[in-house]
């Protein structure tokens, strides 16, 4: 059995069970998990847990009793007292010489399951993906090497994609670079993002999409509109090619962002809504669903119709929250804040104030606060060593 640790949300996930602990809960099982086999005195357990902290034994005790009721749906999983001294975490293994996954060798079974995910991907049901991706051991499937990483993106393990565990720095670096661009200021992304673009050090679909899709809003987030419409023309150039129907929404998404921030008339607004509106009939992305609820309250906030607007983004937000695009969710709000920033509407302190607050919160859920100089410290190492070598 192998657990995954998901620290943002303390949660331990194997087999299709998840299991949701407290802080210190989880603390306790990560260092018992990490040194699985071995006992430890409760002394040991209390330094190594809880350093700086002034508990007595006895919160050991009551924090294993907490940790085997709820460890229960994992079978194999125990933590054993040892008498006289202390606990120790055992996990069954397998049997040897027998394959309980057999499947997970059928190379077409590999493919259709990664066309689950492509599809769940398109719609963008981030949780559907979680799902089935916490259920490879139980469905006996191998993971598509894309998808692995790009659920560790979905969920918001920030953790992950700085560490990586066996990962290459170079398969983490763009989604490193989009959770900058998410959280951090519009200058400074922009930055990263051009300078990424000119060494071209991303592979060539993520390249293609840093350049048609990711830049747009950040050209309109520091002031030059021009610019994002003048990349517009080749965005659009792009995704009139075959293998690019997808984009469509998304770039129309942005498109109607960029106009917003320059102040164009509400005829044009209009006609740009209504388009965003049939391509969401066709095709009932909730990324975009989410993404275009926010882009038309933030409309509503420049016309001066607070209440509408405000209705509107708190309800693009909970479309995001939906989906479990932990990080698009984290962008929806970096939107709304920018855009409150820089805009004067009716309302507008209190409307700022409230999405500030939210954002902060969604950036201390993401475990950003400690991390942003970790994130600049991995993204300057990309571009530093072309790409190629392992971010720290």
């Amino acid at each position: 059995m192998v657990l995954e640790l998901n620290e943002n949300g303390y949660t331990v996930s194997a087999n299709g069970i998840t299991v949701e602990l407290f802080a210190k809960e989880f603390a306790l099982l990560r260092f018992l998990y990490r040194n699985r086999g071995r006992a430890f005195s409760r002394e040991q357990l209390l330094d190594s847990v809880w350093p700086l902290e002034y508990p007595v034994e006895r919160t050991v005790d009551d924090h294993i009793y907490r940790l085997r009721k709820k460890l229960g749906p994992f079978e194999g999983l125990t933590i054993r007292t040892v008498r006289g001294f202390g606990y120790c975490l055992t996990v069954r293994e397998q049997a040897p010489g027998i394959d309980a996954s057999p499947s997970a060798q059928d190379g077409e079974l590999r493919e259709k399951m990664r066309e689950v995910f492509v599809k769940y991907h398109q719609y963008g049901q981030g949780k559907s993906m979680l799902a089935l991706a916490r259920q490879q051991d139980i469905l006996g499937y191998e993971l598509d090497p894309f998808y692995s990483v790009y659920v560790r993106f979905v969920q918001g393990d920030l953790e992950w994609l700085l560490s990586g565990g066996d990962t290459p720095g170079f398969e983490r670096a763009y989604w490193l670079l989009l959770i900058f661009m998410f959280a951090g200021e519009p200058q400074d992304a922009l930055d990263y993002c051009e300078q990424v673009l000119a060494a071209g050090l991303l592979p060539p679909s993520q390249h293609r999409e840093m350049e048609i899709l990711n830049i747009l809003e950040l050209y309109a987030l520091t002031g030059a509109p021009e610019k994002a419409l003048e990349r517009l023309k080749l965005t659009r150039r792009v995704i009139a090619e075959p293998g690019y129907e997808n984009f469509d929404t998304p770039v129309s998404i942005a498109e109607m962002l960029v106009h917003l921030m320059m102040g164009t008339p509400d005829g044009d607004m209009q006609r740009m809504a209504e388009s965003i509106e049939d391509l969401l009939k066709a095709k009932p992305f909730l990324r975009e669903i989410g993404s275009y609820t926010i882009v038309k309250g933030l409309w509503m906030l420049r016309n001066n119709e607070r209440r509408m607007g405000e209705s509107l983004l708190d309800e693009g937000l909970g479309v995001l929250d939906l989906s479990g695009f932990v990080p698009i969710r984290l962008f929806g709000l970096y939107r709304i804040t920018h855009f409150c920033r820089q805009f004067v509407f009716k309302g507008g302190e209190a409307v700022r104030r409230k999405y500030e607050a939210l954002f902060t919160e969604e950036q201390a859920h993401c475990g950003l606060p400690g991390n942003m100089v970790r994130i600049e410290a991995a993204l300057d190492a990309f571009l530093k060593c072309d790409g190629e070598a392992e971010m720290p």
